[in-house]
């Protein structure tokens, strides 16, 4: 199953558990976090012997196995980048290669189920949880022939409740910040339903705390037979990601995997994606032959390309791109943005979206922002910045919209006199509208649409055209 990063619950299967390895000779923290994850994860076996054919340990093959599955570079070693993803709260669930369902296919055996809600997080009203756990239900029932029955007592197929710590299935809660939840495949007994760990908060709206409608359609995925996703925009990848449940459409991929089970729901008329999107979202290829960036700048020695919520971020030392949420990095800062450029006097990304522009060292936003582009002295009939890029030579950033550009300078927070110029003045050869622009290993690239300009800026001269993901290895 692929598509909409959301969740980051403890969502164990009943016929499965796993059994933490002790730590390996001679090994580290990290080594024994790894070792810890693998065997909950990735069914890394205590028995197995230390090396195996070829000279690569099972702990090397199964870290190989991880790596893959969430897009990192293949190294077999537990790297920073690795560590980083480990330590993301997540699903109980062992990792697979696609869009799946548990072992056999376990599914419901009618399409008529009823849950029942047993507590409350004092998190949220009552009323609100309700809405939240129906509207939940409601993301699968639109797409399948599902049906969903509140009870009020007795034992409904698919039970809730919030517990903290150990709350009687043997597999307690972790306390804040770690398992959100977990939830049962489909079988009788406790198959199908749904825990949720009260030591973590529960939101409605907010981007704060946990919003318990992403969490909760994620879980009740679980509870009606699919397993996890590799594909980071799936709402059934293992870890969470908050967006606007208002503008929330079940992706093209989740579809797909719980249509496998139950079918596609014939009530043309409930089948309906949530947003105002007209079709399903679907995660996007940094190599689509026909891509077209929102924006790209350079961050700390790696190169970041931007594409509707999406993110690819390219190391220097790696040739493969690591694909996340913006959201992830700068929660302020939810999709589509029009433009960002690397500040290296001050240290910071400057993000581009409307007439506003965000400064963030780091993660955090920078104090006084977000600013308006009339602030740093662009004229108010500029209603967005289309490329932004720091000219490491200058000093100066280079603020185009559309096919005329301007030149900040951050020294003196003012534009340049003799701007705005005719993009064709600057850059001879490049007619077209440019859509993002970065600077590297000194040259200029300026990408219109579904082309990229390598330019040398201080010649003047085009040197090559190119395709907008020659450097992202496609």
């Amino acid at each position: 199953m692929n598509a909409l990063g959301l969740c980051i619950f403890s969502c164990l299967v009943v016929t499965r558990h796993c059994v933490p390895l002790p730590t390996p000779p001679g090994g580290g923290q990290d080594e024994a976090m790894a070792a810890t994850y693998l065997a909950k994860f990735y069914d890394l076996k205590t028995e197995m012997s230390p090396r195996i054919h070829g000279g690569i340990s099972p702990l090397g093959l199964k870290l190989m196995e991880m790596q893959k599955f969430f897009g990192l570079e293949v190294t077999g070693v537990v790297d920073s980048n690795t560590l980083e993803v480990m330590k993301k709260p997540r699903c109980g669930v062992p990792d697979v290669e696609r869009y799946t369902t548990f072992p056999g296919n376990l599914k419901w055996p009618t399409n008529k189920l009823t849950y029942r809600i047993v507590n409350y997080t004092p998190d949220l009203p009552a009323s609100e949880v309700d809405r939240a756990i129906e509207n939940a239900l409601q993301v699968w029932a639109r797409v399948t022939p599902l049906q969903f029955t509140c009870l009020t007592n007795k034992t409904a197929d698919i039970m809730i409740f919030f517990a903290r710590g150990e709350h009687g299935d043997g597999y307690p809660f972790d306390g804040p910040h770690r398992t959100l939840a977990h939830a049962f495949a489909p079988s009788p007994g406790i198959g199908g339903d749904a825990h949720f760990d009260e030591d973590e908060t529960f939101t409605s709206q907010s981007s704060t705390g946990y919003n318990l409608f992403l969490v909760a359609a994620h879980e009740f995925g679980h509870a009606l037979g699919l397993s996890h996703s590799k594909d980071p925009g799936a709402l059934m990848y293992p870890v969470y990601s908050y967006m606007d449940p208002d503008r929330f459409s079940l992706p093209q991929d989740d579809i797909r995997g719980i249509q496998s089970l139950y079918g596609p729901n014939s009530d043309v008329t409930s089948n309906i994606p949530t947003s105002t999107n007209s079709t399903p979202p679907t995660t996007l290829s940094a190599c689509d032959h026909d891509i077209v960036f929102d924006a790209v700048t350079t961050l700390q020695g790696s190169r970041l390309f931007f594409k509707g919520r999406f993110m690819w971020r390219l190391y220097a030392q790696s040739s493969r791109p690591e694909l996340s949420f913006i959201k992830d990095l700068w929660p302020d800062i939810y999709n589509n943005i029009d433009a960002a450029y690397e500040s290296l006097r001050t240290d910071s990304l400057f993000i581009f979206k409307g007439q506003k522009v965000w400064a963030f060292s780091g993660s955090k936003i920078v104090s006084g922002y977000p600013k308006t582009l009339s602030s740093l002295g662009l004229p108010t009939w500029v209603k967005k910045i289309t490329a932004a890029l720091y000219d490491r030579d200058s000093g100066k950033v280079l603020l185009i919209t559309n096919s005329i550009y301007y030149c900040y300078d951050e020294l003196k927070k003012a534009m340049d006199k003799g701007y705005p110029k005719l993009l064709m003045m600057g850059f001879p050869g490049v007619q077209s509208h440019i859509t993002s622009a970065f600077q590297y290993n000194g040259f200029m690239y300026l990408l219109s649409g579904p082309t990229m300009y390598e330019y040398n800026y201080r010649n003047k001269m085009l040197l090559r055209i190119l395709k907008p993901n020659y450097f992202l290895s496609c």
